[in-house]
């Protein structure tokens, strides 16, 4: 009995230790400042866009100079999972979530399908979010090529 509780214990503040590493791990990406949440879907087929809603993995991107680090929510990593350069992000398409997209992404997304050194990519944000991320790709230094439909 006493040997039941002692692993229950254990096992509760391992749980409660792992979340809180997970919270922390969310404060420390946002410190800096300019994050924003995004939804991402790499190597999207040339086709037209999957109704289904697979494939989206739900994140946070971050600006770090000219570039953008997406991380993924439910990661304990501290690196990012993807970095997209902004001379590299060419913005191809803007449209409203399809099918069931709807359910897997955030309520107020707006989808841009992007190509960055050859692959194909959607980006799902807020209209807020957008609005600061076309604006920084518009905000290149002088002389990069910058592509936003």
């Amino acid at each position: 009995m006493v040997l039941a509780l002692l692993v229950s214990g254990i096992v509760v503040l391992l749980v409660l230790l792992g979340l809180f590493v997970f919270g922390l791990r969310r404060r420390l990406i946002q410190r800096s400042g300019g994050t924003f949440d995004c939804s991402l879907r790499w190597d999207v087929p040339e086709q037209a866009a999957d109704p289904a809603g697979k494939g989206w993995v739900y994140g946070v991107s971050r600006y770090s100079g000219d570039r953008i680090e997406w991380f993924r929510v439910f990661s304990y990593a501290y690196r990012p999972r993807r970095v997209l350069e902004r001379a590299s992000i060419e913005v191809l398409e803007r449209r409203a979530p399809l099918g069931d997209e709807e359910l897997a992404l955030l309520s107020d997304a707006v989808v841009l399908r992007c190509s960055h050194r050859g692959t194909l990519l959607e980006l799902a944000m807020s209209e807020d979010a957008l609005t600061g991320f076309l604006a920084w790709l518009e905000a290149a230094p002088p002389g990069q090529r910058v592509n936003v439909a």
